[in-house]
């Protein structure tokens, strides 16, 4: 989660060894918002999570022509060299409304397979030509939806995806980006209607899982758990990144209803499929920690600590397994808070919350942070949170608004039923 302060332009530059032994640089400078990009949401198509990295201080370049990063990239990597492709068509006529949205939209899954948030910014720039009209074609309108969810503006992220489908009513990403905003803000009559909408245009395993992700939520667990399983079964040759998706959820329904086994068999399978994901990465991590697996984490996440919410859970591992290298890890992501703290980026509530409370031990700080995050997103993750912050905190009333929306919801979780328990006891 990190915003792009000062200056108009960064330089990345993007370092290729291409065939012959040469070594060839290719700078690009991007137009950069001065608006802040923070925390991402799941989509139904692109598993996208909550995965960024905050910078360690603002900083000014003194040229146009300074570099900042060296990004390491082979031409024989099948990524890079697209999206080398796509940046030089982009640049050959920014105006290009075709060039610009596949650009921005690759950028976009960089952000879900890396973690890393500047691709945000240059999916935005990519963007600029039509960023400010009002109403610009329902592509660009449906990517600039997806940068404003990442910086939580989810009012208009809606209002722009309404906007799309009323141009295009068969438009399926607009249809399953709505159905996964309203999931974040626990509107699920409003989340159903969107699956309504897109099952009919999307692959069969989508639409099922769209429907199974808003049952799950509201008393219909174990329905959406068998549903999603058979629908896995039907199509075992559906796109991995459909796969991945709905293994991934299907991990997350078997895991909240107690059937940790088959929770772990799908974790496992969506990680069988070899595609880089930050979501899934940190979901799973999640699942080993909460199975006091620590060491198993550190193994995981290696050398991934660029997103912070896998350094997260590196450092909540490495306190645990009491590995050497939880104070360096506790420091970093420390560091990173303290930068966006410093810039006025409070996007990284969540994160900094269940760090202050898990690694730090400072249980009033903690709710404060989780109760300001669980005012912009209500979903299970961030329920979770200020229900374990309030407990520690004892102080059971801040826990309200949860425990009015697990009556209301009718969402079955063995996790958050008992922390809820244990308030009441609080009291």
């Amino acid at each position: 989660m990190t915003r792009f302060v000062g200056g108009s332009k960064r330089t990345l530059e993007l370092s290729q060894d291409l065939p012959g032994g040469r070594d060839d640089t290719i700078a690009a400078a991007f137009e950069l918002p001065m608006h802040p990009v923070s925390a991402c949401l799941k989509t139904l198509i692109l598993l996208l999570i909550p995965a960024s990295t905050a910078l360690a201080a603002p900083f000014v370049p003194a040229s146009d022509a300074q570099v900042l990063e060296r990004l390491p990239a082979r031409a024989t990597d099948p990524r890079a060299r697209e999206l080398l492709q796509l940046r030089n068509a982009w640049r050959r006529d920014p105006g290009n409304l075709d060039a610009a949205v596949q650009l921005a939209r690759r950028y976009f899954e960089e952000v879900a397979a890396e973690g890393d948030p500047r691709y945000i910014g240059y999916a935005q720039a990519a963007l600029q030509p039509w960023w400010d009209q009002p109403e610009p074609p329902p592509s660009v309108r449906v990517m600039r939806a997806l940068v404003l969810q990442f910086d939580h503006r989810f009012a208009p992220a809606l209002a722009d995806l309404a906007g799309a489908v009323q141009v295009e009513p068969d438009n399926a990403e607009a249809w399953s980006w709505q159905a996964a905003i309203h999931m974040v803000q626990a509107d699920y009559p409003a989340a159903r209607r969107a699956c309504d909408r897109l099952a009919p245009l999307a692959p069969a395993l989508i639409g099922v899982a769209c429907t199974a992700y808003v049952d799950a939520s509201t008393g219909r667990a174990a329905q959406a758990s068998t549903a999603l399983r058979q629908a896995l079964q039907r199509q075992p040759d559906a796109d991995p990144a459909e796969r991945l998706w709905s293994l991934t959820r299907l991990a997350e329904i078997d895991e909240r209803r107690g059937d940790f086994a088959a929770a772990e068999a799908s974790f496992r399978a969506a990680l069988a499929l070899g595609r880089n994901d930050v979501y899934l990465l940190a979901a799973y991590a999640d699942f080993l920690l909460d199975r006091n697996r620590p060491a198993e984490v550190l193994t995981l996440l290696k050398d991934k600590g660029r997103a912070d919410v896998l350094l997260l859970r590196l450092a909540i591992a490495a306190k645990a397994a009491s590995d050497p290298a939880a104070a360096n890890h506790a420091r970093d992501l420390g560091a990173r808070f303290d930068a966006a703290r410093m810039r006025g980026d409070t996007s990284h509530r969540k994160e900094q919350s269940r760090f202050t409370l898990a690694v730090l031990g400072q249980p009033a700080a903690a709710l404060d942070l989780a109760r300001d995050n669980y005012a912009q997103q209500r979903e299970p993750a961030d329920a979770r949170l200020l229900l374990e912050a309030a407990l520690a905190a004892r102080q059971p009333a801040a826990a309200e608004p949860v425990l009015k929306w697990l009556a209301e919801s009718g969402i079955e979780s063995l996790v958050l039923q008992a922390l809820a328990a244990q308030l009441k006891n609080q009291r």
